[in-house]
Parts: C-alpha cells; structure tokens; sequence
C-alpha cells in the first residue's frame, strides 16, 4: 500500500478515502471530489531511432535526447504543481504526438514490441520511477497504455491483449494505490481502424473489463475531442472524455451530454487545451478538467515546470478554483507574448500567441510585422494563425522583424506587447 490511494465514491475522486481538496483549510466545497489535472504524456519519451533529430532545441543544451533526464525533471517539476493544486497527470507507455516535429508515425515509442510480449525495462522503469515520486507527495498518474500511432507498430489484437494484460499485471505486482488507467488515448480516432479491438465500442469495452480484473485500479478509456461516448463510459469506472476544439459552451454541453449516459460516474477530461477559462467551466459542471499545453508540455524534452505564460495563468486559475491563495500579478505580467523566442523554435518555425491570465477580459488580439497588421485573433489561446483551441499555425521569422500585439480589452483598454527579433 502506498501513501496516495485514489478511489471512487459516486462521482467523486476520493484521496486516501476523503474527497480531493477536502484537505485544504478553506476549499472550495464545489471542486471536492474533483481531480485537476494535466496531460504530460510525453513524461518517459524516447524515439528510439530518432534521438539526435531533438538536438536542434537550444534551451535544453542537448548533443541528442536523453529519456532519463526528461522523467527526472518531470518528477522534479511535480511539486510545484501540487501546490497549486495539480493531483493528477497523465503520462503515456506510448507517448503522443510531438505535434511540430514531423511525422509522428516514424518516432519509434513502443514498449511492448510487435507481438506485445515485450516490456522494455527502460520505458517502465521510468514510469515506475514517476508512478513512486508521485505517490511521495500525493499526486495520481494516470497511465495510457495505447497511442495509435505506435499501435500500429503492433501487430494485431492478439498483440494489443498482451501487452495490455502485461501492463495491469505489473501496475498490480507493484501495489500501486496512486493509479489509474486510460486504456487507449482517443480510441475511436480514425487511425486505429488496422485494431478494431481499439477503435470498436465492442472492443474498447472488452478492453476495458480485462484492464479493471488484471489491475485493481479505476479504469477507463478516452474518447477523441468532444465526441461523446456510450459503451466505453458505461464500462468504465471514471469516464475520460477530451475537450479539444471545443467552445467553453460546447465543453459544458459534453459534461451534460455524458452525465445523462453514466450519472454516478466521475468525469474526467485529461486532454483540452491551454484555454484556462475551462476550469470555471468544468467546476461549474461538477468535472475534473485537464490542462494540454502543446507547446512547453508535448515536446519532449519538455519543460516541465511552471513556466511563464500559459502555464503560471492555468496553474493560478486552477488554485483560485479550489481555493488556494496567490498573490494579484501586477497587470504588466498579466499578459505575455510568446514564442517568438529562440528556444521557443521549434524545426526553425514559431508559434505566436498572447497569454493572459484573464481570457475573458479580451475583445481581440491584433498582431503586427514591422507595424502591418498580419492577424486578428478572437478567441483563447489567442493565437496568431489559430487552427484549433491548443494549435497555431508555426512560421519563420527573420532577424530584425518586429512584431507586436495590441490586446484590445472589453472595457476599451488596449495593452501592447512587442518583441524584436
């Protein structure tokens, strides 16, 4: 028995047998039994082929990709989020898309080799490693087991149940109590149509039923962005569902719409976006929400810590939601460009975007290119060249441009941040 044992009551997440953030002097009543949480699937990366492609990002000072030293600065970034509030984060035994560095089939992520008998002692000691500093401080790890676009490196069904039954036998070997399981990351995803076992209501369900018996921790499976699932959330003992591209009105309509499915189930979304209005929206719904950061979170070697920006506003939305004091920023700091800098590059390209601690506060954002207007965002994370919630469209930039944002807010005020290149 470890010191953090996660269970269930009904709809809620219980933490050593009392509802989450019940602990904390002063809480929120609204967000006990919530689980907060974030997406660090990348926490045991390793592109087995690719290492050296990784050396081009300077602010790790890397030769090539060294795996162990991501996990150890991921278990050393998690204390700072725990006292933010964070309980939980997911970290992937396939990893997931390094959305910016190319084609995500040719990365080689597979612990369980072709025929799923395998166990590679590397990528589980790292999860181990993870899994027991997490349990130290009272952190849960949600596990994912399958990432399709490493199940396709697998080579049938017969390979998916053995690495699967694998997997729960050793997370039950070791007596975890800090775990739970996320069967397959958006299993219903197009991509995963060579493993009907994954992508198949049928088959996820069966998936599902196996992992609870060979495991004894809360299992379920996630879904892909706003898609609303029935046979896996009547399966499961927590229901995964992931926000991504969703409106704040569109992610409440989901909570809605699978509550009626499983109504004394806890939800759980463990993927959206960096979009921080999303807390309110989720503890207004009674749900576990899960903060994505595609860009300092999803690109291993990540950086794992609090970092300025998107990740200081979410981790001050999240703690102000539960009822953990921080300090007011000063309004100069309320609002950050990012990306623009050289360690922010990433294949030689940049993602521009303005974070704001308060969202909701913005009319627009206009940016600008050596003072002509290139584009106009409307809505969080307020990228320049939105595609999605948690994706902007990356470009080069030259030295000596400038670039400048105008942040109009509600209330007329408009604040400017610039950057040279």
């Amino acid at each position: 028995m470890g010191k953090t044992c996660i269970s269930i009551s009904g709809k809620q997440f219980l933490i050593n047998g009392q509802p989450v953030y019940a602990d904390i002097p002063g809480s929120n009543p609204q967000v006990h039994g919530l689980l907060f949480n974030q997406r660090m699937i990348q926490g045991i990366y390793d592109d087995q082929d690719h290492r050296e492609m990784y050396a081009h990002l300077a602010q790790r000072d890397l030769q090539e990709l060294d795996p162990e030293k991501n996990s150890t600065a991921l278990i050393a970034a998690l204390p700072e989020w725990y006292r933010y509030g964070l309980r939980a984060v997911t970290i992937g035994l396939q990893g997931g898309w390094p959305v910016g560095m190319g084609n995500v089939e040719a990365i080689n992520h597979n612990p369980f080799g072709p025929e799923g008998d395998e166990m590679d002692p590397a990528f589980f000691g790292r999860m181990q490693r993870i899994i027991e500093a997490a349990d130290e401080i009272g952190m849960v790890i949600i596990v994912n087991i399958f990432y399709w676009a490493q199940a396709r490196r697998m080579s049938g069904t017969h390979a998916i149940l053995k690495a699967l039954r694998n997997t729960c036998r050793w997370i039950k070997k070791h007596g975890w109590t800090n775990v739970m399981i996320d069967v397959a990351n958006e299993f219903d995803i197009p991509m995963n149509k060579n493993h009907p076992i994954l992508q198949t209501d049928e088959g996820i369900t069966a998936l599902i039923e196996i992992a609870k018996e060979a495991s004894g921790v809360p299992v379920g499976s996630s879904g892909c962005g706003g898609t609303i699932e029935r046979q896996a959330a009547i399966a499961s003992d927590f229901i995964i569902v992931h926000g991504n591209q969703l409106s704040r009105g569109e992610l409440y309509d989901l909570y809605r719409h699978q509550r009626e499915i499983a109504p004394d189930k806890p939800i759980l979304c463990n993927e959206d976006s960096p979009c921080c209005t999303r807390v309110d929206v989720s503890v207004e719904a009674g749900c576990s929400w899960g903060y994505y950061n595609n860009y300092t979170k999803q690109i291993p070697p990540c950086f794992w810590g609090v970092t300025p920006g998107e990740d200081l506003f979410f981790a001050r939305r999240m703690a102000r939601a539960i009822g953990i004091p921080v300090e007011p920023l000063p309004r100069e700091d309320q609002f950050v460009l990012m990306g623009l800098n050289p360690e922010e590059a990433f294949t030689g390209l940049h993602t521009m975007r303005v974070a704001c601690e308060f969202p909701e506060e913005v009319n627009k954002v206009t940016f600008y290119k050596n003072g002509e207007k290139i584009y106009t965002s409307y809505d969080e994370a307020f990228f320049c060249y939105t595609e999605n919630t948690w994706l902007g469209t990356p470009f080069k930039v030259e030295k000596g441009d400038v670039y400048r944002a105008d942040i109009l807010l509600v209330d007329g005020t408009v604040i400017t941040r610039e950057q040279s290149i």
